[in-house]
């Protein structure tokens, strides 16, 4: 029985990991397509069909006329060449194949470890299937935002599709945890304050995607000021507590760089609790995600002085997988249990 549950224990690690990784995968391309203007390039659903690229030249210009019909052609790039279009379409395409083969990475094993070990696993596991699906159709919700009226995607609908995303990220890899042999640590603080800060990791990655989506990233190329003062010379505080904060370029930039301060100092005074209680089991888990942070604040610099370079911009967008995989992981490692099937 022992060697059953633990061969099943093996099974579930690997599929967890698996996906772990395609999610991984799927925030890089995503990114990209999105660094690279590529999201609206295919400009229908395409639900079960559009698995194949396009395969002759009239099938490459029926995409292209397509795209012509937008507003992102008529008003931003009206001198694309066909050619120019297979680019931004190949990552666009690569981002959905990828959407769909998650899909199937879900579904199939959850069948399968379903009929040979029970009902419990499809109780356990179908939530994330549930929000694979649910991502896909906020994909297209965001696509169809940038098909009338816009140039670009919503960037609210944007971040939407981002937070699911990492939602979906980090259920995977909570799920991996439990079916590890890690043990319990206790340390003498508040889980509120770790679960506050991961709360802030999240909204940090909504105002990030506001800024992506916006292209706020593109003016006040400073740092640390913003022009010539460190709030923005074309904006007043009084700006910030208005409904449209969040369709202003420079208010956004300003709120994402604060709130990344705001974290920084909020993670020292849990790193004071962690050296303060002396337990050497948590000190590379908290400073792993020290280092990240440092990381990532040295990227952000650089891809607002660069103008948003696309290595730095992508490199900061894979850097915060690494800084909400790592705060799980000290979370976890701090509050639960032994858990192993």
């Amino acid at each position: 029985m022992y060697s059953q549950n633990y061969s099943l224990n093996s099974q579930l690690k690997i599929w967890m990991i698996t996906l772990l990784l395609m999610i991984v995968l799927i925030i890089l391309v995503g990114g990209l397509t999105r660094l690279t203007d590529s999201g609206l390039s295919i400009t229908t659903w395409e639900l079960f069909v559009g698995t194949l690229p396009p395969l002759t030249s009239d099938k490459w210009i029926e995409y292209f006329d397509l795209y012509k019909a937008i507003p992102e052609f008529k008003e931003q790039n009206f001198n694309m060449t066909l050619n120019e279009f297979k680019i931004i379409f190949w990552w666009e395409w690569a981002h959905r194949q990828l959407g769909r083969l998650i899909g199937l990475t879900v579904l199939l094993p959850m069948i399968y470890f379903t009929i040979k070990n029970g009902v419990w696993i499809l109780r356990e596991y179908s939530i994330i299937f549930f929000l694979v699906c649910f991502q896909g159709f906020i994909g297209w919700y965001m696509v169809s935002s940038g098909l009338v009226d816009r140039v670009d995607v919503s960037h609210y609908r944007l971040s939407l599709h981002l937070f699911i995303a990492f939602i979906i990220l980090s259920l995977v890899f909570w799920k991996f945890l439990k079916l590890t042999n890690i043990k319990i640590n206790q340390i003498n603080i508040k889980l509120n304050l770790i679960k506050f800060f991961l709360l802030l990791l999240f909204l940090q990655l909504i105002i990030g995607a506001f800024v992506s989506g916006m292209d706020a990233g593109k003016i006040y190329n400073t740092w640390p000021l913003m022009g010539s003062s460190y709030f923005p010379d074309d904006s007043v505080i009084n700006d910030l507590f208005n409904f449209t904060v969040f369709d202003d370029q420079s208010l956004v930039q300003f709120i994402h760089r604060n709130l990344a301060y705001l974290i920084v100092v909020l993670y020292f005074y849990i790193l004071f609790f962690v050296l303060k209680n002396g337990n050497l089991n948590l000190r590379i888990p908290i400073f792993v995600i020290g280092i990240s942070l440092i990381f990532q604040i040295v990227l952000g610099v650089l891809t607002i002085l660069s103008g948003v370079k696309m290595l730095y911009a992508s490199l900061h967008q894979i850097n915060s997988i690494l800084i909400i995989l790592s705060t799980l992981y000290f979370l976890y490692i701090v509050k639960y249990k032994k858990t192993i099937y």
